[in-house]
């Protein structure tokens, strides 16, 4: 029995390694191939560099439009971030503790728009941000992104607010606490790993997307990095030198805000997956 129960772990264990390592290489040769020149990468693309080549990074931040791509994703992540924390939070809490039959179609609409493929939808949405006169600026994303996170952001909190027991609200309204007061004050700092689940996710989305950018923003106006990355790729030749440096810039930043929240974030995807 001993025996087998080590088995099971050294196969569990040599599985883990494997999988680290097919997740993992990517990230490698990405960091790799960002300090090789273009010459070199072409020459010999799994090979270690065999200098420190900063040439790529100084001209993206000189000679491009690659640090004006950064502070646009930076406005895109963080306003849209900052609205859903400031939007979502008090939609799940308004559908959780008011169990009407209203609150309940409300939040069945919400889940039923993430069934629908951004692809059905996307003309008509282009179409309307023109009406809006939202097509080609920042704003019009961030609507967008705020909204398509409604659906996942309600499902969360509800999941979450299960778990906070109403005394302690029902105890702030004796006080003479406002809705508001109760909910931002008493209710809001105990969704922490919620809000980190839902900054986690959202921002990883919004930083890394690319499809909506690049339809949204068309060319010659504001771009995004990864955009901005992509415009290096050539029909018949590309930029790796370039492409490497730049997606090795917009990974740093998500990196280390993921390595700050990952004990809420894991925190907030247990707790809402027991007691959702």
């Amino acid at each position: 029995m001993q025996t087998r129960k080590r088995l099971n772990d050294f196969i569990i264990f040599v599985s883990t390694l494997l999988l680290a390592v097919v997740f993992f290489f990517p990230i490698f040769f990405n960091l790799m191939s960002a300090f090789k020149s273009n010459a070199e990468i072409m020459k010999d693309a799994i090979a270690f560099p065999k200098s420190v080549y900063l040439e790529s990074f100084k001209y993206l931040l000189t000679e491009t439009e690659y640090p004006r791509a950064i502070l646009n994703s930076l406005i895109l992540t963080a306003v849209s971030i900052a609205f859903m924390i400031l939007v979502i939070p008090m939609a799940g809490y308004a559908i959780e503790r008011h169990n009407k039959r209203w609150t309940r179609f409300v939040f069945v609409f919400y889940l039923a728009g993430m069934m629908i493929p951004f692809q059905a939808y996307m003309i008509p949405l282009f179409k309307e941000l023109k009406i809006l006169g939202l097509y080609g600026n920042l704003a019009g994303p961030v609507m967008i992104y705020i909204s398509g996170s409604v659906g996942f952001g309600c499902l969360l909190y509800t999941s979450f607010l299960k778990g906070i027991p109403r005394e302690i609200e029902e105890s702030a309204e004796i006080d003479g606490c406002s809705k508001y007061g109760i909910f931002w004050r008493i209710v809001f700092p105990l969704l922490g790993p919620c809000t980190a689940t839902l900054v986690v996710l959202n921002g990883l989305g919004i930083w890394n997307d690319f499809l909506m950018p690049m339809l949204v923003l068309p060319s010659g106006h504001t771009k995004t990095m990864i955009v901005e990355i992509f415009y290096y790729v050539g029909e018949f030749s590309s930029r790796w030198d370039m492409i490497f440096a730049g997606t090795t810039m917009s990974i740093i930043p998500i990196l280390i805000i993921f390595l700050s929240l990952q004990k809420y974030f894991v925190k907030g995807i247990a707790t809402g997956a027991i007691k959702g």
